[in-house]
């Protein structure tokens, strides 16, 4: 055999695997490709069925509750937190340092200007009183018997001059003692109702020593602060109203009786202060009370419940029911539709819309979080948002 047949057939050996291997990964190749078409076209196909049923409405409707859009009267008001005071309160105490000697007074009573409430014991502060006294009338008999001397020109002016001296000096010094004598002794200063009482007969006091506090409860005063904003809003005479805690419900009347003439620099707020009327000496110093002050006239605004509102950085928005039409059964169908509203004050539970939403719309309150422009909408108000002016805790 020749050189060139043997190196044909040998080339014909080696192509042989080659063809046998090939066969099979064309096959693998055929086979993968088909699955993977498989896969898409499977995917295809639910894509279509997806945006078909997305086409054709098939999304459930969303459950809401709503409520009416309604012209009200809105008042404008200033709500502040202050602190009670009385226009007249101290804590009484003697002025000089003893043992109690005497007291008159009860715990939680009214008193009179000027009623003794406690004494010191005087030790011999009397008895140098009387002494003084004594003098006192000496001198002025001397004085009175000299003048009827110089009258006769028995004495000299000199004389007379110092005779009235000395009896000026010694009604002095009795002045003096009676002033030592009223410090062991606590008057009331000013009508009022007294406090506990903090000191017991015998005890020794320190001068300075609270005895009880005295309080006229009738006006009472209220300080609280308003944002210096609020200066063109109020003036003196301008009625307000408080709330304390302790008497939940009860509204108490008064009116401004004074505006601070500073700012404060730290917080730019300015000190008010409020006079009410307390009778029944209900509010006492102390407590702390919600202020309302009306601010202008009242005048109509379209109010919503606060929770109907999506408070975003691009814009505040509502949802507004509006029927899209019936169903199969003669029913009427309901979508929501977004709506940019503008808002202006707010009151308890409620919130003044000054633009986009018209009265007697029907507005969402509650499931607007799950909504979209144009979504099919269920109302459902069995179970409604709080819309009161002035809300209360639910323990009160």
């Amino acid at each position: 055999m020749s050189t060139m047949e043997s190196g044909v057939a040998g080339a014909a050996r080696g192509t042989a695997p080659l063809k046998e291997m090939i066969v099979p990964l064309v096959i693998l190749v055929i086979a993968v490709a088909a699955i993977l078409g498989g896969v898409v076209a499977y995917k295809i196909h639910n894509g279509k069925k997806m945006f078909a049923a997305m086409g054709g409405g098939v999304i459930p409707p969303q459950t809401i509750s709503t409520t009416i859009a309604e012209n009200s009267s809105w008042q404008p008001q200033t709500q502040a937190i202050g602190s009670l005071r009385a226009v007249r309160g101290a804590d009484l105490a003697a002025q000089a340092s003893g043992v109690v000697d005497e007291i008159h007074l009860d715990s939680d009573s009214e008193v009179a200007a000027g009623t003794l409430l406690l004494k010191l014991k005087p030790n011999d502060d009397p008895a140098k009183l009387a002494q003084l006294e004594a003098v006192a009338a000496l001198a002025d008999q001397t004085y009175k018997r000299d003048q009827d001397q110089f009258a006769a020109q028995a004495i000299s002016q000199a004389v007379l001059d110092a005779d009235m001296a000395a009896l000026k000096s010694a009604r002095a010094q009795v002045a003096a003692q009676q002033a030592l004598l009223e410090e062991k002794t606590v008057r009331a200063p000013f009508a009022g109702r007294l406090g506990i009482r903090q000191v017991d007969q015998g005890q020794y006091l320190t001068a300075g020593t609270t005895v009880v506090t005295l309080q006229a409860l009738d006006p009472i005063l209220i300080d609280f602060y308003l944002p210096q904003q609020e200066l063109a809003h109020i003036k003196v005479g301008e009625s307000a109203t408080a709330t304390v805690d302790a008497y939940p419900g009860v509204h108490f009347a008064g009116t401004i009786s004074s505006i601070n003439s500073k700012v404060d620099l730290a917080s730019r707020n300015v000190q008010v202060r409020a006079s009410f009327g307390n009778p029944e000496r209900r509010l006492l110093p102390g407590m702390y009370a919600k202020v309302t002050i009306d601010k202008g006239a009242a005048s109509n605004q379209i109010t919503l419940p606060q929770t109907a509102i999506t408070y975003n950085p691009y814009g505040n928005t509502v949802f507004v029911v509006q029927q899209s039409g019936v169903d199969q059964n003669g029913k009427p169908k309901y979508v929501a539709q977004q709506r940019f509203v503008q808002l202006g004050s707010t009151r308890g539970d409620q919130v003044a819309i000054t633009s986009g939403v018209a009265a007697g719309e029907v507005v969402v309150t509650a499931g607007q979080l799950k909504l979209r422009n144009g979504a099919a909408v269920v109302v459902d108000n069995s179970i409604t948002p709080a819309n009161e002016t002035n809300p209360t805790p639910p323990n009160e």
